[in-house]
């Protein structure tokens, strides 16, 4: 192969490299862009349909906040996608340069080409030009010569023939560029306004929360109490339930699992098969309910409004639709039913996994029944304050609290 059409093959070589990899990089700032446009979609229809802003306007802002942070993001992938389209019309601009300057000087040089041959046919033919060959080998050289002459003059035509193909592709997608960066450029431009519009709102609610603060902050404090009672008798239940399974096995010399922890449950074979299985599925299982959208995060956070009070959040908080069911994540058995307050708690049980569904309005199941992936549980409880229908899931590892996000696949 010779060095120039090295040169040409290494060249498409990379142009195919580069255009691989940034169909890949378009479809995934696609996707997230996509993504984030559904969450405002879920976050409209989830938390503001039923919301009762004069009467929870502590859970407005903080239901504005989420809306604002969702936006945000929004904005931001748009421009990550704009700046995308401007670098690649940039660099296929480049390209199309490039690439013209080749076509011209290979016209012209196919052109004289075609002149040299056009005026040595005419002095002499082929055939004479062979016939005059002093001995074979001569004869031979020659007719292999004007073999490949005839070779190397197809293949220049065909470079210019894909060339011109190639000018045009790059034409075309240059068009097509333009017209996404211009729908994106007037897409941010809406986005914009409207978290204008929202944090105008948000900039009037803190003023309203401010005239307030002391109530606000009392009824707060009373709330985070009522939590953290709630939190208490769920380690309270969980470990009553590990004790128990440790004294069952222990009374019946029931085969246990040797690597189960000393302070978690007393796993059975078929314990720890379905712990496996549960296990392998992390990041993977459904939500706990069909449609949602987390309104509070696992771990120490920063409350939404006043910031320098922090909350200790045991798992993950969903808004979801009115009369919605919560159903299990995961096949496995009613552990326990916990009542406070009028509302349900429902622990599931997968080996020494538990996943828990708490802030139930109604209960469809009965403690030690054998529930399937995606089974309906119970109807997730509505405030009548807030208008706002939420389930607090947690997942728990023997007596570990977890990340449930972590557990969940993306919505």
């Amino acid at each position: 192969m010779s060095r120039k059409a090295l040169l040409i093959f290494s060249v498409l070589s990379l142009m195919f490299t580069i255009s691989f990899s940034q169909t890949a990089k378009q479809k995934a700032l696609e996707k997230r862009r996509y993504q984030l446009q559904q969450e405002i979609v879920r976050v409209n229809k989830l938390l503001f349909k039923n919301q009762k802003k004069e009467e929870n306007i502590l859970g407005y802002l903080s239901d504005l906040n989420k809306k604002i942070q969702v936006r945000s993001d929004l904005i931001k992938a748009i421009v990550a996608e704009a700046n995308f389209f401007k670098n690649e019309i940039s660099k296929n601009e480049k390209l199309k340069s490039e690439l013209e300057k080749e076509l011209k000087f290979l016209k012209e040089d196919y052109a004289q080409m075609i002149l040299k041959s056009y005026k040595s046919k005419s002095e002499q033919s082929k055939l004479m030009f062979l016939l005059s060959s002093k001995n074979f080998y001569q004869g031979y050289k020659r007719f292999r010569y004007m073999q490949q002459y005839a070779d190397f003059r197809k293949k220049q035509g065909d470079t210019i023939v894909a060339k011109t193909k190639k000018i045009a592709e790059i034409t075309s997608d240059l068009k097509v560029q333009r017209n996404k960066k211009e729908a994106l450029a007037k897409k941010n431009k809406v986005e914009a306004d409207q978290l204008a519009f929202e944090k105008a709102d948000q900039l009037d609610l803190m003023k309203q929360i401010k005239s307030k603060e002391n109530q606000y902050l009392a009824d707060l404090k009373k709330k985070q109490v009522e939590e953290r009672k709630i939190d208490l008798e769920i380690e309270r239940v969980i470990k009553e339930a590990i004790a128990a399974s440790r004294a069952r096995t222990k009374a019946k010399k029931t085969k246990i699992d040797v690597n189960a922890k000393p302070s978690g449950f007393a796993l059975t074979p078929e314990g720890r098969a379905l712990a496996n299985r549960f296990e392998q599925n992390r990041g993977k299982l459904p939500w706990p309910v069909s449609e949602g959208v987390v309104t509070r995060n696992y771990g120490v956070i920063r409350h939404p409004v006043y910031k320098n009070n922090t909350i200790d959040s045991r798992g993950i908080w969903i808004a979801t639709k009115k009369n919605a069911n919560a159903r299990a994540v995961f096949k496995g058995t009613v552990l326990a039913i916990q009542s406070v307050s009028g509302r349900y708690a429902i622990y599931v049980q997968h080996g020494n996994y538990i996943s828990l569904y708490n802030n139930l309005d109604k209960v469809y199941v009965a403690k030690g029944q054998k529930v399937n992936l995606k089974q309906p549980l119970g109807v997730v409880f509505t405030d009548k304050v807030s208008g706002n229908t939420e389930l607090k899931f947690q997942v728990w590892r023997d007596s570990k609290k977890q990340n449930p996000i972590y557990w969940l696949a993306k919505m």
